[in-house]
């Protein structure tokens, strides 16, 4: 049997990756991962600002959650594993995968170019150049 993982932000890209994994590996079992950024907060993650750190984790942990039950409505909970780790993106993705065995990511493009890939990075280009395994990027 196949393990296919899909990266979820709650994007339209991702929810199309999740869709297109469902489709095209409907015997599969899919890994959904979240993953938490502690850049997107403004700060590291040894702020110094109490209860602050703490307070906007636990929101993007029930972020996280929501879009597990969202994921687990569309893809059926036999077929669903679902993760949330903290860290960069592209590098827990592709450790993930490694650690779990997973045999194909499928992700979704926020499909940026110009100055605001370079000043924003791709999380989907990092991770194909990265990962021993097939990646699949859905628009």
């Amino acid at each position: 049997m196949k393990t296919v993982l899909v990266p979820l932000d709650g994007s339209e890209q991702s929810w199309n990756a999740l869709e297109f994994a469902a489709e095209e590996f409907p015997s599969a079992t899919v890994h959904v991962l979240h993953v938490i950024d502690p850049v997107e907060a403004g700060y590291t993650a040894t702020a110094t600002v109490p209860g602050y750190t703490e307070e906007w984790y636990e929101q993007a942990q029930e972020r996280a959650d929501e879009l597990f039950q969202q994921a687990e409505e569309e893809l059926g909970a036999e077929s669903m594993k679902s993760a949330t780790e903290v860290g960069r993106p592209s590098r827990v993705i592709v450790d993930y995968a490694e650690e779990h065995g997973v045999d194909q990511i499928v992700m979704g493009s926020h499909g940026r170019s110009g100055v605001s890939r370079i000043l924003l990075g791709s999380v989907a280009e990092a991770v194909v150049r990265r990962s021993p395994m097939p990646v699949t990027i859905i628009r």
